[in-house]
């Protein structure tokens, strides 16, 4: 290989990433790509020759992750999007939930089911999302973590395209994406839940009916026992109203009941954050939300 080609490849080792992986890791991502640089051994000689072999997590060259702040205070401003798997009816076979969540309402925007992972997919979910909720350019921040279809260049390329805003957790930090992991975790909590699914058809009528009732029907104690359909689509304002009034009806019949505060339902959502910054610290969160606008995503 001339030099030329040898720092190419040092490059590849060190995007951000391939910096935390193993050459190998990169040589086979690389190929699923359709992309043959060199051999896997000859990744591992360039990689000495630069005086990072041993851990590369902590010899790679690339500067320090910043943790995402992001803070949302209405509908589709922040989404947040990751994959996780469901078992299938037998041992080794998995299908692959692909979930988009509004960080603000906790509404599910978009979801699919397929036999793998893939870029392509993730970007055709994303586009339909957006266009369903009529998403504006530099309106919407876009987070997920750095799974290889999350940093696919057809995603990337389409936030570009589209004006959406793109943010990333660092890496190995599963709280960097909290809301996304705590909508899984729903799912998977649900009695409903089976343990293995039987082909990709019944796991994707699972997934329809529990996220229609999600959506629609559970009422989510982060934010104020309201619907994450009531909150994304302005109704819960009104709920939160008549609520009120039945509240008010039960005070005046059983004072008693209610010692002498008034009863209140619970607060509808003010704002929502991943990494909310230090409260004593003022600039530090208006530096965040500041960073929250897509125009000042990179």
């Amino acid at each position: 290989m001339s030099d030329a080609e040898r720092e190419q490849v040092l490059q590849l080792l060190n995007r951000p990433e391939y910096a935390d992986l193993a050459p190998a890791q990169v040589w086979a991502r690389e190929l699923d790509e359709g992309r043959w640089w060199c051999s896997e051994s000859t990744m591992y000689r360039i990689l000495r020759a630069a005086g990072q072999t041993g851990e590369r997590r902590a010899q790679a060259q690339h500067p320090a992750r910043t943790k995402p702040e992001l803070v949302a205070d209405a509908a589709n401003q922040v989404w947040s999007w990751d994959i996780t798997r469901l078992r299938g009816p037998v041992k080794g076979v998995w299908f692959h939930l692909y979930t988009v969540i509004d960080i603000w309402s906790r509404y599910v925007v978009g979801y699919l089911v397929a036999g793998y992972e893939d870029g392509q997919l993730a970007e055709a979910l994303i586009a339909d999302a957006a266009a369903r909720e009529r998403v504006n350019p530099d309106q919407l921040i876009v987070h997920a973590d750095r799974g290889a279809a999350m940093t696919s260049k057809t995603v990337t390329q389409l936030l570009t395209d589209l004006k959406i805003g793109r943010s990333h957790s660092r890496p190995k930090t599963s709280n960097d994406n909290p809301f996304i992991e705590a909508s899984f975790k729903t799912l998977k909590y649900d009695p409903t839940f089976p343990k293995r699914f039987g082909s990709i058809q019944h796991a994707r009528q699972h997934c329809e009916a529990f996220y229609t009732y999600y959506n629609h029907e559970h009422r989510h104690s982060g934010i104020g026992l309201h619907t994450p359909a009531s909150v994304h689509h302005g109704t819960a304002g009104q709920i939160r109203q008549q609520r009120q009034r039945t509240l008010d009806t039960a005070w005046a019949a059983h004072p008693h009941r209610f010692g002498r505060r008034r009863p209140q339902p619970p607060r509808l959502p003010d704002r929502a954050w991943i990494n909310k910054p230090d409260d004593n610290d003022p600039e530090e969160v208006t530096a965040a939300a500041a960073a929250s606008l897509p125009s000042a995503q990179s």
